[in-house]
C-alpha cells in the first residue's frame, strides 16, 4: 500500500460491504462530512445518514449509509454502520416509493398518529438512496 493510500472497510452487523485501498474517504458525520487522508489525526466519529464516497485514482465511488461510528487510524478507516449499500445494489424504483411514503406521513393524516421524526428521518434515508443509486457507473 502506498504512503499516501488508506485502507477503507465498511461493515453492517449483517456482512462486510466494501474493504479495499484507497485515496481519500469522505463520511457523513453526524455533525456534517468529514474528508479523510492518509495521515488523518486519530479519531472516532459518529455517523449519520448520508454519502460515503471515496476515490481512488480518478475514479470515484459511493454508498448511501446509515448511523453508525467511524475510526480513523493511521493508514485505515473502519466504518461500522446500521446499513450501508453500494450503488449498484440500490433499487432507486424501491427507494421513490419509500421516499412518497415519508412524503404521505409528513404531510399528514388527521385520521392517523404520525411520528414525525420517523417520517423525516425515513424520508432523508429514502432522498440519500435515491441520489446514490443515480451515480451507478
Amino acid at each position: 500500500m502506498p504512503q499516501s493510500q488508506i485502507h477503507l472497510d465498511v461493515v453492517t452487523p449483517e456482512r462486510l460491504v466494501f474493504s479495499e485501498v484507497v485515496d481519500e474517504v469522505i463520511l457523513p458525520g453526524s455533525e456534517g462530512y468529514l474528508g479523510v487522508r492518509q495521515g488523518h489525526v486519530p479519531l472516532m466519529v459518529g455517523l449519520g445518514v448520508g454519502e460515503l464516497s471515496w476515490r481512488r485514482g480518478n475514479r470515484e465511488d459511493h454508498m448511501a449509509l446509515a448511523m453508525g461510528y467511524a475510526e480513523i487510524l493511521p493508514g485505515r478507516v473502519v466504518v461500522l454502520a446500521e446499513t450501508a449499500e453500494r450503488a449498484e445494489e440500490i433499487d432507486a424504483e424501491r427507494a421513490i416509493h419509500a421516499r412518497r411514503r415519508a412524503e404521505e406521513m409528513l404531510a399528514g393524516n388527521p385520521d392517523k398518529q404520525v411520528d414525525f421524526e420517523q417520517a423525516k428521518a425515513a424520508h432523508l434515508r429514502a432522498a440519500i438512496r435515491i441520489s446514490v443509486a443515480a451515480k451507478k457507473k
